[in-house]
């Protein structure tokens, strides 16, 4: 099992085609509140992608996206649903909270959902602690916000 990533930007084409899969899972599982979601999700603002590779195929991908001057949040977290449970994500975020700190922030938010108790423990796993819910999500019951200092 070979396992590589790949920094690039949202033009890249495998990203792409992981988001495409990423929005299909999160509509099923989000349910009703897809639409809320999804106008936060857009890609013409995401310029640090990481791309998961096994063996040359595209397998996972996450984003960073400048928060405020010295955080970034994660985001399009994702790993193909046949991999998933796999621990392969933990490459995608640290690879990714090694170039938010090449960046000089010196800290990581991100949202997920109640829908999603797998992501809550991946990132509880990683260090990630509970905060109150930032903007767009404080009016959100179905968001759960975290953070973790770099």
């Amino acid at each position: 099992m070979n396992l590589t990533t790949k920094r690039t930007n949202s033009k890249n084409q495998d990203f792409i085609n992981l988001v495409k899969e990423l929005d299909a899972f999160l509509s099923i599982q989000n349910g009703e509140s897809d639409e809320f979601y999804s106008q936060f999700n857009g890609l013409e603002e995401l310029h640090h992608i990481i791309v998961l590779y096994l063996d040359d195929a595209p397998i996972g991908c996450g984003a960073i996206k400048q928060f405020d001057e010295n955080t970034v949040e994660v985001k399009r977290m994702y790993i193909s649903q046949k991999l998933q449970g796999k621990s392969l994500g933990i490459t995608i975020l640290s690879e990714l909270e090694t170039w938010a700190r090449e960046l000089g922030n010196i800290r990581c938010v991100l949202e997920t959902g109640t829908m999603l108790p797998e992501a809550i423990r991946f990132y509880e796993k990683n260090n990630y602690q509970r905060i109150p819910n930032y903007e767009p999500y404080i009016d959100a019951p179905e968001s759960v916000c975290f953070e973790k200092h770099l």
